[in-house]
């Protein structure tokens, strides 16, 4: 297994991500079988619990309340209807069921509302995951408290680049809230999106900033932007396939532990550029026709792709866990 560093430079990984394909993918895919059987991926449901009339400003994002995107804002979730999602998410081969509530930052209320259905959702034997906003050290605390299993909080971009992005929330608040979840003891579930029109350095920087958070984030998901009609994003020159695949194949390299999870923009890719993902080092997709709000390959279309690869769906969150993982025959 490649050798487990937090002190990556902007330069080092640029050179990383141009290396020639084939080299780089070789690399990557040794690292990958190191620590993860190269035929088995993670299934996770990913869940709108709360949606849109979100203040924050994120250009990409259509639950902004800022930008017109047809979306209609919906309340929290209750808990009865989340129970109901992760069955289904289960039946479909989920082990790991994730929340997500459009807030800038939840209150303590909300914050105990939510540990309703991370209870509820646990009891079902699903691993669990949210993602809330930023919070602050005693609500990282309580949600610990409740079992939760990870917390998702994305950098989205490197240092440099964010102030393009987001103006309504700093890259301190996101490394503090960080921070807040891994002092409480809880899994960090950390990574950005790609193709926002960002330059192949400012991608290294993103890299360069996950791969320097110590532990390294248990799970890194890399997102392809879905560009939706009313945010500023849209109509962004579209990311090269070969750059996302690149992208998978350095976050493998460079946090040879972690789960790299190939997350939003599977509807834009091909078969075979998902293929390549999966053989960069992507050992997670997420199931379902939704992300919170925007479409994702499928249930159907899903199996039929990992059918035809040889590639099965791990069979419990027991298996998840890259220091004994899964061989299959």
């Amino acid at each position: 297994m490649s050798e487990l560093r937090h002190d990556w430079s902007i330069p080092e990984t640029v050179a990383l991500l141009g290396r020639p394909f084939h080299d780089l993918l070789a690399d990557a895919q040794a690292v990958h079988r190191a620590g993860f059987d190269p035929n088995v991926v993670e299934g996770a449901m990913l869940l709108s619990v709360k949606t849109g009339a979100c203040p924050e400003d994120c250009a990409y994002c259509p639950q902004s309340s800022r930008y017109d995107t047809g979306l209609i804002p919906e309340r929290l979730m209750p808990t009865a209807e989340v129970i109901a999602a992760a069955q289904n998410a289960k039946a479909a081969g989920a082990t790991r069921f994730c929340m997500g509530a459009a807030w800038r930052s939840p209150n303590d209320r909300q914050v105990e509302q939510i540990v309703e259905h991370i209870e509820a959702v646990a009891d079902l034997g699903m691993e669990t995951c949210v993602t809330l906003g930023m919070l602050t050290d005693r609500q990282a605390g309580r949600l610990a408290e409740a079992g939760l299993d990870y917390y998702n909080h994305n950098l989205d971009t490197s240092p440099e680049f964010y102030g393009t992005i987001i103006t309504t929330r700093t890259y301190d608040d996101r490394l503090e809230t960080l921070g807040n979840v891994r002092a409480a003891g809880i899994k960090v579930c950390c990574g950005g999106i790609v193709g926002m029109g960002e330059s192949r350095t400012v991608r290294a920087g993103l890299l360069v900033q996950l791969a320097g958070l110590d532990p390294h984030p248990e799970s890194v998901p890399v997102n392809l932007l879905v560009q939706v009609p009313g945010t500023p994003l849209h109509g962004v020159e579209a990311l090269d396939g070969f750059e996302l695949v690149r992208t998978i194949a350095a976050a493998r390299i460079m946090m040879p532990k972690s789960v790299v999870r190939l997350s939003a923009g599977r509807t834009e890719m091909s078969d075979e550029l998902q293929a390549l993902c999966l053989h960069a080092g992507a050992s997670s997709i997420f199931l379902g026709d939704r992300l919170l709000t925007t479409p994702n390959p499928g249930d159907s279309s899903d199996h039929d792709l990992l059918d035809r690869l040889g590639v099965s769906l791990r069979v419990s969150s027991a298996t998840l866990r890259p220091e004994a993982p899964v061989h299959t025959v």
